[in-house]
């Protein structure tokens, strides 16, 4: 499978050390991306949303139950790293998730909306946050130590990841 398809925009970068810039380009990619996906889905069928955007893929409705899924997650992450030592967090089988039957045959727009409240509360905390706090940690159980910073890198990448598995599969089945 073309890796493309799988990753359209590549792999998040992690970096040592990021400007203060770069920290408000990534924030306003999280705070962009509910409506972003919203524009991605806008008059889909039910049988459109019901396609996978890639052969053995989630289905787009499947992916924007993700995208809630994950940006919950995210922003709990955040949290606890922020007010705790090192914790320990857990980490969710992504792909059980979404195969449940609130996320296989779930309206689209209760994801949407529940987007659309977290990211506004999540950028209200990324904005607030001092450099120091950009460091603070968690360990992940898979992925071992992750800061702040590596999770602002990493959600900002992952809302505009699925966010092209819609539009190139909007683009190649010519839904535009």
């Amino acid at each position: 499978m073309p890796d493309n398809l799988r990753y359209p925009i590549g792999h998040p970068q992690l970096q040592i050390e990021i400007s203060d810039a770069k920290l408000e380009e990534l924030i306003g990619q999280i705070q962009s991306a509910p409506a972003l996906l919203r524009q991605a889905v806008a008059d889909l069928s039910e049988d459109q949303l019901d396609t996978p955007y890639r052969r053995d893929g989630w289905t787009v409705r499947q992916v924007v139950h993700h995208v809630a899924d994950s940006h919950l997650n995210a922003y709990i992450r955040f949290r606890w790293a922020l007010t705790e030592k090192s914790p320990v967090i857990k980490a969710y089988n992504q792909d059980g998730w979404a195969r449940l039957p609130d996320a296989c045959d779930g309206p689209i727009e209760e994801s949407l909306l529940l987007l659309d409240a977290l990211h506004s509360r999540w950028c209200r905390l990324l904005k607030t946050m001092s450099r120091s706090d950009w460091t603070s940690k968690v360990i992940h159980p898979e992925d071992g130590e992750r800061t702040c910073q590596d999770f602002l890198i990493i959600y900002a990448w992952h809302g505009l990841h699925h966010i092209a598995h819609i539009t190139n599969l909007r683009n190649r089945e010519e839904w535009i």
